[in-house]
């Protein structure tokens, strides 16, 4: 993939991610903490159903795109098993009134359910929609996408504020699913050649029985990350109530902007790492590379602790709290991104049952300690847990990967990352100011520690703005 297909996929994350920091503080403004918290349970279930009823085929219509030649047949046999369950399913669902708002907010509304099921029903045509998008390399297309239904999110809200319209759930879930519909809808327009071409005619049996032996196992896998990834919040609104769900969201919305470098790195690390290992070269880059990647994320976790002060300055009084638990929100996605350096061994090593036992394993330490913590902390209590259960995550795929390929240095790795997520978790639970002095020492040590690598970084920085420069004057 060339440099500039790279950036056009990365305009989507980095372009959601803005979005979000902007709109996130106009909705807490507007919205009530508890409508927040509910609309919180949205997303665990869109994620929920996308990854069920899809039934593992979106990974196998990846697997098989570029294998075969008849690729709009191919995404009929993909979707149409799925869809078909989905329907059958909402219908159902449907049938009991309030059924699916009952079961997701706690609320009876029939309005409610029919809106939660069209968002359901869209968020599952996105999902093979834009797979069509990234396999056909269609970068801008793809993020143009992601970008435009959360601008138009974010259009509704503020129609909401200078119209002076009711701002209740109702209304707050249908700016969601409208947004969902859109991005459904202009998935739909930039792939109508491939999934037109199909609408009439059978699927091959024979191929979907395939697909389905490779791509039905992951679901088990992708089942338990969204476990260990969405268990905080569902329990949170159980144990808890929906102003701490709402706080906790929030938190883990504001850490989202990490993603933006959880998407660019994945995006280049899998194929750059087995062209490596094609050639036999990877282990000392990989080692390398882990380096740097743990530079990152530990300067990060500093810097969101040293600047953890201005949260109040963003959002309402009621909450406060986000100040204190968004460090330990960050280790989901920083950590998730470094593990991806040290498990490259599970996938060369084509050993991929040892990355859902490590899912399995660490999914077990968030329930327990979900357990423990959020009827004493709430909010503080289910960021701590994830973080922890992700630090574990992080161990657990570097020591499965070093047991099926060759060893990693680890020391660093684990004191270093593990001083990291004891600061997010005091922060979180205890909250004393001396927490930024410990920030601060902690990032004197790590310039200490990766002095070599720093003045490298900045070297090669130094060389690209003279280039740069040179180029203009030319």
């Amino acid at each position: 993939m060339s440099p500039k297909k790279i950036l056009h996929f990365a305009i989507g994350p980095i372009g959601g991610a803005i979005l979000g920091i902007i709109s996130l503080p106009i909705i807490a403004w507007v919205f009530s903490q508890e409508d927040i918290g509910k609309i919180a349970l949205l997303q665990v279930a869109l994620s929920f159903v996308t990854l069920f009823f899809t039934l593992g085929l979106d990974q196998s219509y990846v697997r098989e795109f570029h294998e075969t030649e008849n690729k709009p047949l191919l995404l009929k046999t993909a979707i149409l098993p799925g869809l078909i369950i989905l329907l059958v399913f909402l219908t159902i669902s449907l049938s009991y009134s309030s059924f699916l708002s009952e079961t997701v907010f706690s609320l009876q509304s029939t309005t409610i359910s029919w809106l939660l099921a069209i968002a359901l029903l869209s968020s599952f045509l996105s999902r093979f929609f834009s797979l069509v998008l990234r396999m056909n390399e269609r970068g801008l297309a793809y993020s143009m996408s992601q970008l435009l239904p959360k601008a138009f999110i974010l259009i509704i809200i503020l129609a909401y504020l200078i119209f002076d319209t009711t701002r209740s759930f109702e209304h707050l879930l249908l700016a969601n699913t409208l947004g969902i519909v859109f991005a459904s809808l202009i998935f739909a327009w930039n792939t109508r050649k491939e999934w037109c071409l199909r609408l009439v005619g059978s699927i091959n049996l024979c191929q979907l029985q395939k697909m389905l032996r490779f791509g039905f196992p992951l679901t088990i896998g992708g089942l338990a990350f969204w476990g260990l990834t969405s268990f905080d919040r569902i329990l949170l609104s159980r144990w808890s109530n929906f102003s701490e769900l709402a706080i906790y969201s929030v938190s883990v919305s504001f850490a989202a902007a990490a993603t933006i470098f959880q998407s660019v790195f994945s995006t280049v690390w899998a194929p750059t790492v087995y062209k490596w290992a094609s050639k036999d070269e990877g282990h000392d880059k990989v080692i390398t590379v882990t380096r740097y990647m743990l530079l990152l994320v530990v300067a990060l976790f500093c810097i969101a602790g040293l600047l953890s002060w201005i949260i109040p300055f963003i959002l309402p009084s009621q909450y406060a709290e986000v100040e204190k638990i968004l460090v330990a929100c960050l280790a989901y996605p920083l950590f998730y991104m470094l593990s991806e350096t040290t498990v490259v061994g599970i996938g060369i090593a084509r050993k991929s049952i040892y990355s859902m036992l490590a899912i399995i394993m660490a999914l077990c330490i968030n329930l327990v300690c979900n357990y423990i913590l959020i009827p004493l902390f709430g909010a503080a209590g289910a960021a701590s847990s994830t973080a922890i259960a992700f630090w574990f995550f992080l161990v657990f795929r570097t020591e499965f990967s070093i047991r099926v390929w060759k060893p990693l240095p680890r020391i660093a790795l684990y004191s270093l990352t593990f001083v990291s997520v004891a600061g997010a978790i005091i922060n979180a639970l205890v909250h004393t100011y001396f927490i930024y002095l410990y920030w601060i020492v902690l990032i004197l040590i790590c310039s200490y520690f990766f002095k070599f690598e720093i003045k490298i970084t900045i070297r090669e920085f130094i060389k690209i703005i003279k280039l740069k420069s040179t180029t203009k004057i030319s």
